[in-house]
């Protein structure tokens, strides 16, 4: 998650919690098909939703070590909450409280340290019948996997190291901006974030690139194989027949995609991408598009990029909304909130900057560039967003702390 030439923000296992902070803090600043027609979103109308009057605070759930990332709910009805950490492992919370051992740990295996290390964790939607869950990292060449492990027969309330198998992997040719969300969609299919590779500017072009696979939200299916693959090319991707194109393409145009999730009222992808100098952007893909081109190099959210003025905006596909730096610096992707205890936030989608620890929020149903509403404020450090079964929304700080979302004001 960064801006400009990439320096180091995440420090690895060991660190003290200030020197990691305080390094991430550092990488983040400064950080073709013709699209398909959006369909009218059927979320909650913009109108009925007033973030005027909406206050949002954090109320401390658990404290997880090792610089939380990524946060997924198991299916299984158990309402457990797998939380992965930078360092490698990952932790199960359950009834408010962090299990004595990690559910895995592969620290050995990867790169952690600056935008590098366990990145993403998804749960297979039958899990645990299907017991596969999968990760993204960065191996100890600095490259993006994606691996499933699967439960240990020996000790259900671990995965098995030995179970990796390898889905997916990419080469990065910078330490930056390799993304690393994964979520599994409402069609059973898993979608992949990637940055644009790194550096500054996207000195490769890879953004809007359909040859490779960096600056892009991929889609594969897991279920199934493909000659020469450990995975299948689901039905309906959009480049699948496209010469030189990669066939794992979903969408593109893209930075970083940092944190990607899916409203799970009307399966619309959202996005959050983060900018360049000057800024942060989030944008959506609503259910049944795909192929889009969200802009980047040749935009920075809504303003011209390369060149600075004057830029070819044809069969793009703008933020939904963006802001500008200043104490912000970079954006880390939601959810809309489809809980119950909060009715007056049903159809925001809530995200928040990572330098400022600003929370802000937008209707779920804007058809059009709409301008953020602060609706919180916390301490810097938020990197990733979670939703429970129930809809219910947590929050990760790098320092460690899980929270829960609450509205402390409503109409």
């Amino acid at each position: 998650m960064t801006r400009g030439g990439g320096q180091n923000r995440l420090a690895g296992r060991g660190a003290a919690t200030a020197i990691r902070t305080a390094l991430f803090a550092l990488l983040l600043v400064g950080c073709s098909a013709q699209p398909v027609s959006p369909r009218p979103p059927i979320s909650q109308p913009a109108s009925s939703l007033d973030l005027a009057h909406i206050a949002i605070s954090l109320k401390t759930y658990v404290h997880v070590d090792g610089g939380p990332l990524a946060m997924v709910v198991s299916k299984d009805g158990s309402g457990r909450l797998f939380v992965a950490t930078q360092d490698g492992r990952i932790w199960v919370v359950a009834n408010g409280a962090v299990a004595a051992t990690p559910f895995l740990d592969i620290g050995a295996r990867i790169t952690s340290g600056g935008e590098r290390g366990l990145l993403g964790i998804a749960v297979h939607p039958r899990f645990p019948t299907d017991p596969r869950v999968f990760v993204d990292y960065t191996d100890l060449n600095g490259n993006t996997v994606v691996s499933s492990f699967t439960i240990d027969p020996g000790d259900p309330s671990r995965l098995a190291s030995t179970s990796e198998r390898i889905m997916f992997t990419t080469v990065q040719p910078f330490a930056n901006h390799n993304g690393g969300a994964l979520v599994f969609g409402p069609d059973g299919d898993l979608f992949i974030s990637l940055g644009d590779g790194g550096s500054g500017g996207d000195p490769m072009g890879n953004g809007q690139r359909l040859d490779t696979t960096l600056g892009k939200i991929l889609r594969i299916d897991v279920d199934r194989t493909d000659a020469g693959r450990a995975y299948a090319i689901p039905a309906g991707n959009p480049f699948a027949g496209t010469a030189a194109a990669r066939p794992e393409i979903w969408l593109y145009g893209l930075r970083n995609p940092w944190r990607i999730s899916f409203d799970r009222a009307n399966g619309d992808l959202w996005i959050g991408d983060v900018g360049q100098g000057d800024w942060e952007e989030v944008d959506v893909a609503r259910t049944g598009t795909s192929g889009l081109n969200f802009g980047w190099n040749r935009m920075e959210g809504l303003h011209c990029f390369a060149p600075a003025s004057g830029c070819d905006r044809s069969g793009l596909t703008l933020p939904v909304a963006e802001y500008g730096h200043g104490p912000e610096c970079t954006v880390i992707g939601g959810y809309v909130y489809r809980g119950s205890a909060f009715p007056a936030l049903r159809g925001g989608y809530l995200f928040a900057d990572y330098c400022s620890g600003t929370i802000f929020a937008i209707p779920a149903g804007a058809t059009e560039p709409t301008p953020p509403v602060v609706v919180g404020k916390t301490k810097s450090g938020i990197s990733a967003f979670g939703e429970d079964t129930a809809g219910e929304l947590y929050v990760a700080n790098l320092d460690g702390t899980i929270s829960k979302v609450a509205v402390t004001s409503q109409p």
